[in-house]
């Protein structure tokens, strides 16, 4: 054992001391509260969708011909494939709502500010990525609602002043929805998208490390009497284990449905994307397609740069809690938005 072990060591220059300095690191006594550990949770989410994908690609075909008959086979012959395809439909609506709540946490505490403000935007990016993993992975089902959301989505892009054609024969592999469109879909699902997504977790991940977590107050110290291991791995593993009973009571009293296979030839009556989407439909019905789209735009990248403009905001004005109420606006448009959309039958 003895030689097993410098056998080890002489390859691998770490001690134990190291490995007990890293994980005996003390945090912050707000951790305890989940709501300020929300980061975990999409994380975890991220790891049940990347092995619960990795599962549906071994019977998806990304073809017209076939990707609806492959997701069928998945639902109703292959053994616990409805329950695999369950988990990863539940997984990917749970995950955007975590993104999205741990956004919003991010924002009303004020743990974007200097010295944060890479890693808001490298959290913003990866909200827009994780929206857009959603929207793809709808679309691979190939179904009339899938089909028919991604040709909306494609003429919305189109209407994006200098690069819309571009961006939608990219999207599409054409001017229009084609044999070429699910293997591009599918390669963004399954590849582009989700290591992009790993990337910019990692540098995410990194910064917190680097710079701390941000204080409870900004400005105000607190004490640091909770530990890394075991008490913070513990939380976060026992939050694991109830999003994993979650998720498996989703996928079995509402398991993932399937519609009828996309036709091009027939434009169903009402037309829906996934909820959290809801908001930009409905700013898409309120406004002509180039205003709407380069409003949201706008608004995306206010959203990005905020934490500089916040800076320059309480450089001259001091303690000032503008930014407060431009959250409490957006987040009051957001909700009234989605439940608008989701209200009406179109």
């Amino acid at each position: 054992m003895k030689a097993v072990i410098g056998w080890f060591r002489e390859r691998l220059p770490i001690s134990g001391g190291e490995i007990r300095a890293a994980i005996d690191e003390p945090l912050p006594s707000h951790l305890k509260q989940w709501w300020f550990c929300l980061g975990g949770t999409p994380a975890y989410l991220f790891l049940v969708q990347v092995v619960t994908g990795i599962l549906l690609a071994f019977y998806y075909r990304p073809s017209p011909e076939t990707a609806y008959e492959s997701v069928r086979d998945i639902t109703y012959l292959i053994d616990y494939g409805w329950f695999i395809r369950g988990l990863h439909k539940w997984g990917a609506t749970l995950m955007v709502a975590a993104v999205v709540l741990h956004q919003i946490r991010v924002y009303f505490t004020g743990a974007y500010r200097k010295p944060r403000e890479i890693n808001w935007m490298i959290g913003m990016l990866l909200l827009l990525l994780t929206l857009t993993t959603g929207f793809t992975g709808y679309s691979l089902v190939f179904e009339q609602l899938s089909y028919w959301g991604a040709t909306v989505a494609s003429n919305i892009s189109d209407t994006v002043p200098l690069i819309g054609p571009w961006l939608k024969r990219g999207l599409l592999g054409g001017d229009a929805y084609s044999a070429r469109t699910l293997s591009r879909f599918f390669i963004l699902h399954g590849a582009v998208l989700p290591v992009s997504m790993m990337v910019l977790l990692g540098l995410h991940i990194s910064l917190i490390r680097l710079q701390g977590v941000a204080p409870q107050i900004p400005g105000k110290k607190e004490k640091h009497d909770y530990s890394l291991f075991p008490d913070h791995v513990s939380t976060e593993l026992l939050v694991g284990m109830g999003l994993t009973l979650l998720l498996a009571v989703l996928a079995t009293t509402l398991p993932a449905e399937l519609g009828p296979k996309a036709n091009p030839l027939a434009t169903p009556e009402l037309i829906k994307p996934e909820w959290y989407f809801y908001a930009t439909f409905r700013w898409l019905k309120l406004f002509s397609g180039t205003a709407a789209v380069l409003s949201m735009g706008f608004i995306v990248f206010v959203m990005g740069i905020w934490p500089l403009i916040d800076g320059w905001i309480r450089k001259r004005w001091k303690d000032s809690e503008f930014s407060v109420w431009v959250g409490l606006l957006g987040a009051a448009a957001l909700i009234g938005l989605t439940v608008w959309e989701a209200a009406v039958a179109h």
